[in-house]
């Protein structure tokens, strides 16, 4: 995958079929499946915040090309000010008429919402896969943390994770910070919950650490 930083705010980047092929994408399911497709960009979206400290937050500008041998996609990050959103869109006259497919679009819209002004903005809940080396310390997180949080349960390849929904009715401080008790237990996992979901087993379906709670007294 290459990547161009623009600026501070905006991000450029290609990626070719054949690397997402050989990252374990098929070329259509990205078009038709919508979880894989938004496995497979916010995949890239980790890789360039790993690489370039590029952060998803705030309002976001997305757009995407679709080429004859890949996805070039363009990331722009908003600046708040007052409750002002401030995007500087970098426009390329030579692309204005590319096509965007519309899979595409629709796997954005899955992950951001728009505003009063129909612009795209990212949504502020937090989700992280947890893994945990002995489900006793599933239990011992479940009686340490009694917060009201969206949590799942699987088991997949020998191994517990929790899949944690923190609702945007907290901000980003208490979401950091319940996120830190919670990895005193466990460890972000890097499995998606794609790929747990679907390889995986279910155990608990909701409110995972509740049910874990109150049956392990």
């Amino acid at each position: 995958m290459d990547i161009e930083r623009i600026n501070e705010t905006t991000i450029k980047f290609y990626i070719s079929y054949y690397d997402i092929e050989r990252r374990g994408f098929n070329k259509d399911e990205i078009w038709y499946n919508r979880e894989r497709g938004e496995e497979l960009f916010f995949e890239m979206m980790n890789e360039i915040n790993d690489q370039e400290n590029f952060e998803m937050n705030g309002p976001l500008w997305v757009q995407i090309h679709a080429l004859e041998k890949g996805l070039e996609i363009i990331v722009t990050r908003g600046q708040i000010s007052d409750g002002n959103v401030k995007l500087e869109i970098p426009m390329d006259e030579e692309k204005d008429e590319m096509p965007v497919d519309n899979n595409i679009v629709d796997m954005l819209d899955s992950q951001f919402i728009k505003n009063g002004e129909n612009e795209l903005v990212k949504d502020h809940s937090l989700s992280v896969v947890l893994g945990f080396k002995d489900f006793e310390d599933i239990v011992s997180l479940s009686h340490s943390f009694a917060e009201e949080v969206e949590t799942l349960l699987y088991n997949f390849e020998g191994t517990y994770y929790i899949y944690v929904t923190l609702d945007e009715k907290y901000n980003d401080e208490e979401q950091d910070n319940m996120l830190s008790r919670m990895l005193e237990f466990g460890y972000e996992s890097d499995v998606t919950i794609h790929r747990i979901s679907e390889y995986g087993t279910e155990i608990i379906a909701q409110d995972a650490l509740g049910v874990i709670r109150e049956k392990f007294a």
